[in-house]
Formats: structure tokens, C-alpha cells, sequence
């Protein structure tokens, strides 16, 4: 049976990073099982071939995406909600999938007068994000404020699916709602687009090496995601210093925005202007031949709470990874994980010198990861949990 799926993404939808990825694989593959997908989203971002997005009309002065909590939302999300009550009143659907907590909270009025499940997906802790883009003090009163909006809308979903086992984890110690409606979906990727190096793809890496100046005969440690401190951006270009020294035939790209320039000021403070490229923003879909000129990838978020879906395309690309310890990448990594200590960046440079050093380990790590990532990760994998938790909670059973 063919759904209709009202998803709500309360960002400039779509966006080269994280949560985005998520929501365009996710309406991508639904669609590829003959499902019918909506996105109802802010006025920014591009609109991926193929996919409906429906968008709030734009505000003015408004020109480009904001990452993350930013005080426009307070606008944005109102105007979204009325958007997705009118158009949704009038259009059939089976389920209401919210993106984050505000597109669930978004979502609940149309998912009620419906008569349609609502499901949380859940990509981490609203508070815990807002403190990590620094929207909210840690000490502040908008901590607890938020905190209870957060739980509210929580309890007001069918089925809360989370992007991590580590997610529901969190979610299952508060003891605050039945197990069975926390369900872990982790997050997948695309096995064939991101795929490790091949002989054939020689001349296209050469000549991409010398569109970004990687001298040759350097070994290359990538990273490819959001530019900010609790991704762990300064202490990778610490890192960095430190690995250059030791090993002065590797070279850091780093791939992704914003605050790139900030960042390679950063780097070439730190005398690291002839080891470090910055691309500044990769498109999606340029993402896997980017991470096809890695020899190993690095992933050194600080945030506890979020997802971190970029190792799982350095996975599929084949990459030996290094990570922090704790939260997703380890689950993302499995049990031979190269883990550093979170924060530690004497750790993380340690880590990446034993992979520079040492490339039968290399090899051997990148093949291991590509066949996990092939066997446990792959999306058409995933969404085969998500149409199980819309079959549990009565999707396509309307009432009205």
C-alpha cells in the first residue's frame, strides 16, 4: 500500500550537512518504494530533483540558510506550522513525520485534526543543541524553559525514532515513556554513490588534487561536515600541528562551512598554511569524489547528544576513521573503533599518526568499515525500520 508522508523540516531545506542528508535520503528512498512524499520546509535552501518541497514564502532581507538554532526561527516556525495546517487539511495523508523537535511540534495540530500518527524523528537533544550553537547559555533559564518543550513534544508523538541506539539510550534512561515507542533507526548512506577509490577514477582525483593545490606524494586525512567548535574544528587543526610535525608528508583537507575562514586563519596561525586545505561548502553530491581523494578521515565532534552521519559516508568511501570516544561514532565505528579521548587532542593526534604510519592498517580498517557500512547502514536497509515503526503506530489507517 502507497503512503502519503507529510514530512516537516523546520530548516532551509536542503543543506550540504547532517540533518539534511537524513531527510533527502529518507523522502528519496519512500519514494523509491512508491510512497508519496511532501517536505514542507523554510523559504531557503535548494530543492533536490524529484522530491516536492513545499516552502513558507520568503522573507525579505533573508538571503541565505541559518545552521542550527538562530533567533529567525521564532518567526520561522509559527509561519511554517500555519503553512502545513492549510495545505495539510487539504491533501491526503497517513502519517506526519516531524524533523527535530520543532517539526514535530510543528506537526501536531495537523497530525490531531487528521486523526494521523505523528513521529518524532529525533537527531538529538533540543536543549543540548541550542548550548552547543550557543543559542542558550548552559547556566541560563532558557535551559529549563526549553526543556520542557522539549519533553512535551516528546510525549506528544506516536513513536519517537531515533537517528542512534546511543540516542535512545539517552531517551529509554528517563524513564518517561514505554520503551516500545522509542525505536533506533540510525542513520544510513547512499553505498553506491559513496564508494571507496577505484583505478578508473585516477585522472578525475588528479585533477581535483590540483584544482585544491594538494601537493603530491601527501597523504591525505579528510574531514567533511560543519565547521564549528563543537565539531571539534580547532582541536583537528591542533591536531593537525602536531601530526604535521611528526609526519611532514601529510596534508589535512578540510572540507565544509561556515566559519572557513576563520578556521584557515586559525591553521595558518598555527603555520599550517602549506598542510591544510579549506574548500569551504562541498555539495552533496560532490561529496563522494571529495572523500575518494582521502586516505583516512577524521571525526572529532564534541557534541554528546547530535548524530554524526558523516562517518558513516566515510564508511562507505572506504576510509579508515578516527574519532572521539563516546556517543555515535563509536556505535557508527563498531568494536575495532579508533577512538581518541573526547576533547583530548594529543589523543586524536595520536591516533591519526598510528593509521599515517602504518598503511596495511589502513587498508585493512577502510575494507572492514566498507562492508559494515554495506551490512548495517545501507538506506535501503534503513527505511525498511522506518515503514515498520508508520506499520506499528497505524500509518495509512486515516480516519478522517
Amino acid at each position: 500500500m502507497s503512503l502519503h508522508i507529510a514530512m516537516i523540516a523546520p530548516t532551509g531545506f536542503f543543506a550540504d550537512y547532517g540533518c539534511h542528508v537524513r531527510i533527502l535520503e529518507e523522502a528519496r528512498a519512500l519514494q523509491a518504494l512508491g510512497h508519496a512524499v511532501t517536505i514542507f520546509t523554510y523559504p531557503t535552501g535548494a530543492t533536490p530533483d524529484g522530491l516536492r518541497v513545499v516552502r513558507l514564502p520568503a522573507i525579505r532581507h533573508q538571503s541565505s540558510a541559518y545552521i542550527g538554532s538562530h533567533r529567525l526561527k521564532l518567526l520561522l516556525d509559527p509561519l511554517l506550522a500555519g503553512l502545513v495546517l492549510t495545505r495539510g487539511l487539504r491533501e491526503p495523508i497517513d502519517v506526519v513525520h516531524g524533523h527535530l523537535h520543532e517539526g514535530a511540534a510543528i506537526g501536531w495540530p495537523l497530525a490531531r485534526a487528521r486523526r494521523v500518527p505523528l513521529v518524532l524523528d529525533y537527531q538529538g537533544s533540543l536543549t543540548s543543541e541550542m548550548v552547543d550553537h550557543r543559542f542558550l547559555s548552559p547556566d541560563g533559564p532558557g535551559v529549563p524553559f526549553f526543556g520542557v518543550i522539549e519533553r512535551v513534544t516528546e510525549s506528544a508523538a506516536d513513536c519517537i525514532v531515533t537517528s542512534s541506539a546511543f540516542a535512545r539510550r539517552q531517551l529509554a534512561a528517563r524513564k518517561s515513556w514505554p520503551p516500545e515507542r522509542i525505536v533506533s533507526v540510525p542513520d544510513g548512506v547512499d553505498v553506491s554513490r559513496f564508494r571507496p577509490r577505484a583505478a578508473e577514477d585516477g585522472s578525475e582525483l588528479a585533477a581535483l588534487r590540483r584544482q585544491l593545490g594538494i601537493p603530491p606524494n601527501r597523504l591525505v586525512v579528510g574531514y567533511l561536515g560543519l565547521l564549528a567548535e563543537y565539531q571539534g574544528t580547532g582541536d583537528l587543526i591542533r591536531a593537525a600541528r602536531e601530526v604535521v610535525d611528526a609526519e611532514p608528508g601529510t596534508h589535512f583537507l578540510i572540507m565544509g562551512y561556515p566559519n572557513a575562514a576563520e578556521y584557515e586563519r586559525a591553521a595558518g596561525q598555527a603555520g599550517l598554511a602549506d598542510y591544510v586545505t579549506f574548500t569551504g561548502r562541498v555539495p552533496y553530491t560532490q561529496a563522494p569524489t571529495h572523500l575518494r581523494l582521502c586516505d583516512l578521515a577524521v571525526a572529532p565532534k564534541r557534541s554528546k547528544t547530535e548524530g554524526n552521519g558523516k562517518v558513516l559516508n566515510y564508511m562507505a568511501a572506504g576510509l579508515p576513521t578516527v574519532a572521539y570516544a563516546g556517543g555515535v561514532a563509536a556505535e557508527f565505528l563498531g568494536p575495532e573503533a579508533r577512538l581518541a579521548e573526547r576533547g583530548s587532542v594529543p589523543a586524536l593526534a595520536g591516533e591519526i599518526l598510528r593509521l599515517v604510519r602504518d598503511a596495511d592498517a589502513r587498508r585493512a580498517y577502510g575494507e572492514r568499515l566498507r562492508a559494515r557500512a554495506e551490512h548495517k547502514f545501507s538506506w535501503r536497509r534503513q527505511i525498511g525500520k522506518i515503514l515498520d515503526v508508520y506499520a506499528s503506530v497505524g500509518a495509512g489507517l486515516r480516519h478522517g
